[in-house]
C-alpha cells in the first residue's frame, strides 16, 4: 500500500503492514504487533526520513546527495536519489562489510569506503560537500529526518484499535526514536512508553541517558553495525525528557540469538540491530521491567518496530554466530 501524499508530493515509503505475532505475543505474555519496516522498499523505516529530506532538498535545486552510512540510510538514500533522477555518492565505513557495497553500487549509487565506523565516514562526507550543489544526508539526525520517520507512529494510529501499553524500537544514532517521540505527540499518545533497546558496545544512547550528557564511545565493538553512531543525536536525549523512554542494552549473542528465533517463528530474517529490540521481548525483560514498576501490568499489547533486514543473508547470521562463540 502507497503512503499518502504530503505537501503535494507522494512519499518513497509504503504503509507498512501491522501483524501481530503469536510466538512473541506468547514470549511476552500481552499482544504483541510487530511495524514491519524490513518490507519498506530500501529494506527499512531509513526511506521513511530520508526519503522525505531528499525531496525536500530535490525541490531547493540539490544537484547532488552525499550520505555517510553503515548501510540502511544509504540504501534510502540512493533508492530516493533514484527516484529522482539525482546522483548520489555514499561513504561507507570499512565496517559494512562489502553487502551494502554490492547493493549500494546496484541501485546506481557511488560508493566510497572511508574510515571504519560512521563518525569517520561522516567526516569524508562533510569535506565531499563543499562542492556547491551537493547537499548531505545525515542518516538520523535533522528535523526533517525525523517529521518523515514520524509517518510511522501515524500508521500505528490508523491500525491499532487502541492505543500499545508500549513501543519497543532499536537505537542507533537516534533517528528512529525521534522520530517516534514526533509521532506520539501528533497523535496524543505521548504517554505510552519507549523501550530503546541497543546492544553492548554500540551502546552510546544508554550512556548519555546514564550520563545525563551526550557520550562518545571510544570504538563501537558490536556485530549491530547498523547501531555504530558513537555519540547519538543531542535530539535523542531531548526525548528522554519528554516521554518516558526506558533504556535496555542486551547482549551481541543475545541480538543474534533474536534474529535466528525470529526467522524461526516469522520467517523473516532481519539485521543483529533489529535483533536487539527483538531480544528485549525474548529474553524476558519486559516482564522484569513490569515487575520493577517501571512498565505498567499487565499490558494490553506492544508494538516492536522490525527495523530492516536489507544488509544480512543466512551466511552472515552463520559467521556471526561463528565469530560469537555460539556455535
Amino acid at each position: 500500500m502507497a503512503a499518502q501524499p504530503v505537501g503535494g508530493q507522494k512519499p518513497f515509503h509504503i504503509v507498512s503492514p501491522v501483524l501481530e505475532s503469536l510466538p512473541l505475543s506468547k514470549a511476552v505474555g500481552a499482544k504483541v504487533f510487530m511495524k514491519l519496516e524490513n518490507v519498506q522498499p530500501s529494506g527499512s523505516f531509513k526511506i521513511r526520513g530520508i526519503g522525505h529530506f531528499c525531496q525536500d532538498a530535490a525541490g531547493k535545486g540539490c544537484r547532488r546527495f552525499v550520505c555517510p552510512s553503515g548501510g540502511n540510510a544509504g540504501l534510502a538514500a540512493a533508492y530516493a536519489a533514484r527516484k529522482l533522477g539525482l546522483p548520489v555518492t555514499v561513504v561507507v565505513p570499512s565496517s559494512s562489510g562489502p553487502i551494502p557495497v554490492r547493493q549500494l553500487e546496484e541501485l546506481g549509487a557511488t560508493v566510497e569506503v572511508y574510515g571504519k565506523v560512521w563518525d569517520e565516514a561522516n567526516k569524508r562526507a562533510q569535506e565531499l560537500v563543499k562542492t556547491e550543489g551537493w547537499v548531505s544526508i545525515h542518516p538520523f539526525d535533522h528535523p526533517l529526518v525525523w517529521e518523515g520517520h514520524a509517518s510511522l507512529v501515524r500508521e500505528l494510529k490508523d491500525s491499532l484499535e487502541a492505543k500499545p501499553g508500549a513501543i519497543v524500537v532499536a537505537v542507533g544514532g537516534g533517528g528512529l526514536l525521534a522520530g517516534v517521540v514526533a509521532g506520539l505527540h501528533q497523535v496524543g499518545w505521548q504517554d505510552v512508553p519507549i523501550i530503546a533497546a541497543e546492544t553492548w558496545g554500540a551502546h552510546s544512547f544508554h550512556e548519555a541517558l546514564k550520563a545525563g550528557r551526550l557520550v562518545t564511545l571510544p570504538d563501537v565493538t558490536s556485530v549491530a553495525k547498523c547501531l555504530v553512531a558513537k555519540t547519538v543525536a543531542a535530539r535523542a536525549l531531548e526525548c528522554a525528557r519528554e516521554c518516558q523512554v526506558i533504556s535496555q542494552v542486551v547482549e551481541d549473542t543475545e541480538a543474534v540469538q533474536a534474529v535466528e528465533q525470529f526467522l524461526d517463528d516469522e520467517r523473516m530474517l532481519v539485521q543483529p540491530a533489529c535483533g536487539a529490540a527483538l531480544a528485549v521481548l525474548y529474553s524476558g525483560r519486559l516482564q522484569r521491567l513490569q515487575s520493577e514498576g517501571q512498565l505498567r501490568a499487565p499490558l494490553a499489547s506492544v508494538v516492536v518496530v522490525v527495523c530492516g533486514g536489507s544488509s544480512i543473508h543466512l551466511a552472515q547470521l552463520r559467521a556471526l554466530k561463528i565469530q560469537l562463540g555460539m556455535e
